[in-house]
């Protein structure tokens, strides 16, 4: 019998195996798949082009170009940007607000801050216009006492206005509700008796923490891109169920960890920022398996940089990211720094003479002049091209017909006779300040968090990661870097690797010398239990739960928080007031003991651990040559402050106990790999490349 196509809402049956996963992640420019196959031990990978006017046509071409079969497919685990776009975009839906009277401004008001810290002018449009801000007559106290009954009939009217506006998605957001959700709740009950469709957030729901503005921005931007996401989900289940596929879509989150596609779209603010993370989780995972668990993730692309900081095999999550000015989303994400300098950035001559790589970047259309899409303006990519780290002869397949001669002339043309400089010395002076840019990324993410980067390895994806990482290792002191199996891909792999995770706030938000102790236990066991009910109703099959416990806290007076890990779900007041201690001087070696501290959030995350997945299989290796000599392709001129004759491998023929010693350049059908003079590099057992700087 046929099976009928299946909405996002209609409930999935797990695998009984779930050996055959795959996971697709949807990029700016390429869809990426794995399709990892257990029983037989086989990988399949697949990049196509992204389908910008709907990513589910990507999705389904990338299964396809790894013919996948998909009634045979256990689970499919999907990183999609439809909601960071969206936002960054600013192509949101429709959305009103109803909001306690006297604050429907509380999005506007924001914090003390400016778009730039040192203009004077800047531009800020909030994410709900004020048109479609309501207030009515409700209000809680800071204790969660009621000082203003809510009046019902100003919502009933308040809602009837929303709707008959266009109003595609509502917010409720009122004051004080993380102490006492009672009327949102029962505002929401009123919602979903008169509002046209199930697009209602309730602000306390999805945060539930103080700080009205930051809850409200974040409950506001759920709400408008809540749609966007219900659709997209909807119409990719339907798709794959068409195509026979009989089980759940997991979706990515921000925070590292998934959920069903059945449940993302009513906490769709959690899936900004997911693609990033699926990388960063890719990175966790397989640097635990190489005994390497302490990691700065350098992922670079066409357009950016992004960079992370893991821990024990554990990224750093926060959840104080602002996406952009006056946007911060306060649900927990992996904490991922981002500079914009990629492949395809643009370097250019200043009227100042000074040379300036990006943020403008030539992007996929026309591209970098190696393209052969028109474009003229030198890149970082067109350097790597000009000074031999990218493989010249690959321009004759280029179908604009350019050569490295126009390389050069653009060069010359832009940069070097502006600053008395050939175009040699010039693609290698956008390369150095592409570095210094770089490492400045990779100080900030660990110097900001009290971390010294020459205590981690340094692990390079991305297309364009691997070539420069040796550079910005020795430029930080940091010994190692770790190239993974397929950088290009690894985004992908996350989604294949990744856990499921669900993260817990709520506030406190009382000193803790006169905090209830008894009340931040209940809390962690409510918190614990309502995640492991979530993971049970995932059609996922798990090996284990984890739990993490943290606290956020802070010096009375101050205005930031900081984390707090907490090794068991019962603390003493003094063990709190101990480890925030510990944490605040580890962080700023700066001890203030006579001031009392106060005791802000109390957070847990709930983690099932999924089945291991061996990576050694994404190389396959029956490719593998005897000797190195055999894994050789050629030797071509390579700059490293001057020219040298340096041997070229294909990284899929390189034999298992590879040794390769600088320079060399590995070459793959992802990326390339750039060994610098002095470095060594080996191959691990699951075919990651170890580079140790400087031997």
């Amino acid at each position: 019998m046929t099976q009928p196509p299946a909405s996002a809402t209609d409930a999935r049956t797990p695998s009984s195996s779930q050996s055959i996963v795959a996971g697709v992640d949807v990029g700016g420019t390429f869809t990426d798949l794995v399709l990892f196959d257990a029983a037989t031990g086989t990988v399949r990978l697949a990049k196509t082009p992204t389908t910008l006017d709907n990513q589910a046509f990507g999705v389904i071409n990338a299964l396809d170009a790894a013919e996948a079969d998909l009634a045979a497919l256990d689970l499919i685990v999907h990183g999609t940007t439809t909601t960071t776009n969206a936002v960054l975009e600013r192509q949101l839906c429709k959305t009103g607000m109803i909001t306690t009277l006297g604050f429907r401004d509380v999005l506007e008001l924001g914090r003390r801050t400016r778009p730039q810290a040192y203009g004077m002018k800047g531009d800020f449009r909030p994410i709900i216009p004020r048109d479609l801000r309501m207030e009515i007559p409700e209000r809680m106290d800071a204790r969660g006492t009621v000082v203003t009954p809510l009046d019902e009939d100003a919502l009933r009217s308040a809602l009837k206005d929303l709707a008959g506006k266009g109003c595609e998605a509502l917010v409720i957001h009122f004051l004080h509700a993380y102490a006492n959700p009672a009327h949102e709740l029962r505002a929401g009950e009123i919602a979903r008796e008169v509002w046209p469709n199930g697009n209602i957030t309730l602000g306390h729901a999805l945060l539930s923490e103080s700080r009205e503005y930051e809850r409200g921005v974040t409950a506001a931007v759920n709400a408008s891109v809540q749609p966007l996401l219900r659709r997209y989900v909807e119409r990719l289940a339907d798709t794959l169920a068409a195509r026979g596929y009989r089980h759940d879509v997991l979706v990515m989150n921000g925070n590292g960890g998934m959920v069903s596609a059945r449940r993302v779209a009513n906490e769709a603010a959690k899936t900004v920022m997911s693609g990033p993370a699926s990388g960063v989780m890719a990175a966790a995972y397989t640097g635990r398996r190489a005994g390497m668990p302490n990691l700065i993730t350098y992922d670079m692309g066409g357009t950016s940089t992004d960079v992370a900081l893991i821990r024990d095999a554990e990224p750093t999550v926060s959840n104080e990211i602002e996406v952009e000015y006056a946007m911060p989303i306060h649900v927990p994400m992996v904490d991922v720094r981002t500079v914009g300098a990629g492949g395809g950035s643009i370097a250019r001559v200043t009227e100042a003479g000074l040379l300036q790589i990006g943020p403008e970047s030539a992007g996929a259309t026309p591209g970098p002049i190696c393209y052969g899409k028109g474009g003229t303006r030198p890149t970082i990519s067109d350097a790597n091209l000009l000074l031999g780290r990218l493989n010249p002869s690959r321009l004759n397949k280029v179908p604009g017909g350019v050569t490295l001669a126009d390389v050069e002339a653009a060069f010359a043309r832009e940069i070097g006779d502006r600053l008395g400089l050939d175009a040699i010395q010039a693609a290698d002076a956008v390369i150095r300040i592409a570095n210094a840019r770089m490492s400045d990324a990779v100080r900030m993410v660990s110097v900001s968090l009290g971390e010294d980067p020459r205590d981690f390895a340094l692990f390079a994806f991305g297309g364009a990661g691997p070539l420069h990482a040796s550079a910005i290792a020795r430029e930080l002191g940091i010994p190692k870097v770790l190239a993974p199996s397929r950088p290009g891909i690894t985004n992908a792999l996350g989604c294949v690797v990744a856990d499921l995770r669900h993260d817990f706030v709520q506030t406190v938000n009382r000193p803790l010398a006169v905090a209830d102790i008894d009340t931040v236990h209940q809390i962690f066991a409510r918190q614990s239990e309502e995640g492991r009910s979530l993971i049970a109703k995932e059609a996922v099959q798990i090996r284990e739960i984890r739990e993490m416990r943290s606290v956020d806290m802070q010096f009375i007076g101050q205005t930031h928080v900081l984390r707090v890990p907490l090794p068991n779900p019962t603390p003493s007041r003094e063990e709190l007031q101990q480890r925030f201690e510990e944490a605040y001087f580890a962080r700023f070696h700066v001890a203030l003991p006579e001031i009392r501290a106060n005791l802000v959030n109390v957070n847990t995350s709930v983690i099932g651990r999924r089945e291991e997945i061996d990576l050694s299989a994404l190389i396959d290796a029956n490719g593998r040559k005897a000797s190195l000599a055999e894994a050789e392709t050629g030797r071509r001129p390579v700059f490293f402050g001057g020219f040298v004759e340096t041997p070229v491998y294909w990284r899929d023929h390189l034999p298992a106990d590879a040794v390769v010693e600088g320079p060399a350049i590995i070459e793959q059908m992802d990326t390339t790999i750039v060994i610098e003079p002095g470095d060594v590099a080996r191959q691990d057992a699951d075919g990651n490349i170890i580079i140790t700087i400087g031997g």
